[in-house]
């Protein structure tokens, strides 16, 4: 059997070291850190969405880059086999609102103390506060690496190192270094799944307001580049959530020239009519009332000085002497809030990182490098990248799993 070097703890760090182990081979695990899991703690506002419970054809469509290179990780270890996988090793699950899936528990602290008690058991030697400095290869081959200078030896090493996303967990870059040195390409990386900041400075008075079931269309100039239902965030800065999450993955390559601008749907389960009537009951239920204090049961507290001041119409006016085009304006506004997108947020806000080690260079069926025996690669450093969801995750999970067991 062979001796395993996985760099990194992360989520494909440690499903690799797992997987390996379970194949009988000895594994020695580097974390740079003082413990392992430090992104996935942060995932999920702490609460870790582990994956997405749909079918394989739902998580292809949530693939962003290179789908076709998943399709023997993702069949090999598929999204049902991971919830088993934690199940199995006493990690209860739960599926919530677009099939997300979470531990029972809401802790991602949970998910890391079930992999690290599954390596413990396996036998898996983790080194904590080993920052690796170079792969070692001879003759094509991975057969060690460096850290304080000193080789420590292998016969495979698994690079798990993740992007450059929330460095302060240790997302340094330090894969794409090793994999160059070694003479692989690197896709331009970029930050995905960040916020937005908003030039219009209303969205300061809305910070902490959270908005569910509504629908957000982006544009550059006129041309649509996302439109989808779901829930969103307004910020000190601006929109986040998993919407403006999602959009974002769509807006990279407009960040410079294009104005981009953010259409929030507020009510979509109504068309233009149907909300037109709703407004004309309220403005009729409350027909003696103010306009600014008309509008309670159609919209968040928070957002009603906002669309008051945005639609132009008096706040003192009486709500029997609102003209018609006033009302149709209003629910003109209401179908479309447009915001305009100032800047994309960087690595400090960035769940994932877009871009990575070309994967027409490592083999999609072992992730194994094409270049250099021995050795492999797993999750964030690569290429891939997908919606918000789960579906990152189940990346890292798979293609982990797929080169734990494929070395030989």
């Amino acid at each position: 059997m062979s001796h395993v070097l996985v760099i990194g703890g992360g989520a494909a760090g440690m499903m690799s070291a797992i997987a390996a182990a379970r194949n009988g081979h000895t594994v020695t695990l580097f974390e740079k850190n003082e413990k392992c899991g430090k992104k996935i703690y942060i995932t999920g506002k702490g609460r870790c969405n582990v994956t997405n419970a749909s079918d394989l054809e739902v998580i292809f469509d949530n693939m962003m880059s290179n789908k076709k290179f998943l399709y023997s990780s993702f069949y090999t270890f598929t999204n049902t086999d991971l919830m088993d996988f934690f199940e199995e090793i006493g990690l209860p699950l739960k599926v919530e609102r677009g099939n997300r899936v979470f531990p029972v528990s809401d802790k991602s602290s949970d998910v890391i103390a079930a992999l690290v008690r599954e390596m413990n058991r396996l036998g898996v030697e983790v080194r904590y506060h080993s920052t690796v400095e170079d792969i070692v290869v001879k003759d094509g081959k991975a057969v060690g690496v460096k850290i304080n200078k000193k080789v420590v030896y292998g016969d495979a090493v698994v690079i798990c190192t993740g992007g450059l996303s929330y460095a302060v967990t240790g997302s340094t870059g330090d894969g794409y270094r090793f994999a160059t040195s070694v003479g692989h390409t690197i896709k331009e990386c970029k930050p995905s799944l960040v916020p937005f900041n908003i030039k219009e400075s209303f969205v300061k008075n809305l910070q902490g307001l959270a908005l569910k079931n509504v629908e957000l269309t982006l544009k550059a100039g006129k041309k649509t580049l996302y439109q989808n239902f779901g829930e969103m965030l307004f910020t000190h800065f601006g929109i986040s959530g998993p919407l403006v999450l999602s959009a974002s993955s769509y807006a990279g390559g407009y960040n410079k020239g294009g104005e981009l601008t953010v259409s929030i749907d507020l009510k979509p389960a109504l068309d233009f009519e149907h909300l037109d009537a709703r407004l004309l009951r309220d403005f009729e239920k409350n027909i003696n009332k103010k306009f600014a204090n008309s509008l309670d049961e159609l919209l968040p507290k928070k957002l009603i000085p906002v669309i008051i001041e945005r639609s132009g119409i008096n706040p003192e006016k009486k709500v029997n002497t609102v003209t018609k085009e006033e009302r149709q304006n209003l629910v003109r506004l209401m179908k479309a809030f447009t915001m305009t997108v100032a800047s994309l947020g960087g690595y400090n806000q960035a769940v994932i990182t877009k871009g990575g080690v070309k994967v027409n260079e490592v083999d999609p069926s072992t992730m194994e490098s094409k270049l250099v025996q021995g050795l492999y690669f797993a999750g964030e450093v690569l290429d891939l990248d997908a919606l918000t969801g789960g579906f990152n995750l189940q990346i890292a999970w798979s293609t982990a799993y797929l080169a734990g067991i494929s070395i030989q």
